[in-house]
């Protein structure tokens, strides 16, 4: 049998500890790593989940990689590309890219009889994915561009309908700015025109993604009609959008993408498209951090007070094993299968009521946010079971490390001092 142990048990032993000082303060101790892995668990939790949530948001309404002319200007508009049949067979068996699509933006002006507005169409083809948009369509239905016309369809979000009080199926008028090359015979060179030209476009369905930088002006339509607006050919778009299956692969596809298009194009991440957004995101990671070490820091030092306070409550106990010969080192392992099994308790409760808040949320979404100023209407959570047992590995290991210091009170105790004789 384990001597230092068994001692270890019956000291921690509710029975034992009844009218003993060092209870309260041992329960303060468990209770202040209870909450400590509590907050850890749901901090880490809602940190992840609210960057899913915001990843997944941008990437489904833009995607992870896109491919667009190497002349990017400030209105949103870059000249048309058009990328080979060979190189677009090679991208879309490359292994690690899930979905590739076509898009092309235009600005606009959307004017109703009241009120003109700003917007930007996004045009897409038959191929495009409209998986993202279809869980946030709250009205209406998604547009059908597989047609051999020209789909004179838009989707429209629902902070531009309560802007311009926009009904469902009905139509709006869209102004553009189009500018194409000409030949002048007096002048004997090409030219560049510019001319104004409409739209009428019918409303066949309302999204809301509570993303306030897209969906205050973003609509989607059939890319041939930003083709002959612009004048452009049927094999030029705007650029090309590859989906991922890994996002974690972002930096090392986009080269290998770069290889296979070539150098005439430009290749952008979702990271550099919008850069302000994930550097905002990277700074809740370090919110996050000190977080966490400010609540291991605080279940440490719970735990070495309970610890010290046990041990000099035990003098006389230290004092009389010592003298029947126990070594140092083993009265040392006696508070430390104490320290131990109360680290066990706090980590084991914390874990419960972290995780089960965590559960509950995810489930029904009860903490809620203003979607105007963090994107969405809800705490996100996301619980990562390898972080889960990092948090616990970690807080065990450092409160254990931690708690040797208190130990070494012990090897100043000794018999002499300790033992009071009648």
């Amino acid at each position: 049998m384990n001597i230092e142990k068994f001692i270890a048990n019956r000291i921690s032993h509710s029975d034992q500890n009844k009218g003993n000082i060092s209870k309260p303060i041992v329960k303060i101790g468990i209770i202040g790593i209870t909450i400590g892995m509590s907050v850890m668990l749901l901090t880490v939790s809602i940190v992840l989940g609210f960057k899913k949530e915001i990843i997944s948001k941008i990437t489904g309404l833009t995607t992870h990689i896109v491919i667009t002319n190497l002349n990017i200007n400030s209105s949103n508009e870059p000249e048309p590309i058009s990328i080979n049949s060979n190189s677009l067979i090679a991208l879309k068996k490359m292994i690690g890219v899930k979905h590739l699509q076509v898009t092309a933006y235009k600005n606009g002006i959307l004017k109703t009889n009241t009120e003109n507005e700003g917007v930007i169409l996004k045009g897409v083809g038959a191929e495009y994915d409209f998986t993202f948009l279809k869980s946030h369509l709250i009205m209406g239905k998604i547009p059908n561009f597989s047609s051999v016309d020209v789909s004179k369809e838009v989707l429209i979000s629902k902070a531009l309908a309560d802007k311009l009080n926009l009904k469902l199926n009905e139509k709006m008028l869209v102004y553009f700015i189009s500018q194409h090359q000409l030949y002048d015979s007096v002048l004997n060179d090409s030219i560049t025109k510019f001319e104004q030209r409409s739209r009428k476009l019918s409303i066949c369905g309302i999204f809301k993604t509570n993303f306030a930088d897209f969906d205050d002006k973003l609509s989607l339509v059939d890319i041939r009609q930003i083709q002959r607006i612009n004048y452009w050919q049927d094999n030029q778009v705007g650029s090309y959008e590859i989906t991922l299956n890994n996002f974690e692969n972002l930096n090392d596809m986009a080269e290998k993408i770069t290889e296979v298009c070539g150098y005439n194009f430009k290749v952008l991440t979702v990271k550099e498209l919008y850069s302000n957004i994930f550097i905002w995101l990277d700074k809740l990671d370090i919110n996050g951090v000190i977080i966490v070490v400010l609540m291991i820091l605080v279940a440490t030092i719970n735990m070495i007070t309970a610890l010290l306070i046990l041990i000099l409550e035990r003098t006389a106990m230290v004092g009389l094993i010592k003298s029947f010969g126990m070594s140092n080192v083993s009265v040392r392992k006696i508070f430390l299968w104490i320290s131990f099994k109360l680290i066990g308790k706090g980590l084991l409760w914390g874990n419960l009521i972290g995780l089960a808040f965590c559960l509950i949320q995810k489930e029904f979404q009860f903490v809620k946010l203003n979607s105007d100023t963090y994107y969405v209407d809800f705490v996100a959570i996301h619980i990562n079971w390898l972080y889960v047992l990092y948090l616990n590995m970690g807080t065990f290991f450092i409160c254990s490390i931690m708690l040797l210091l208190p130990t070494l009170i012990i090897t100043k105790l000794t018999p002499i001092k300790t033992l009071k004789f009648d």
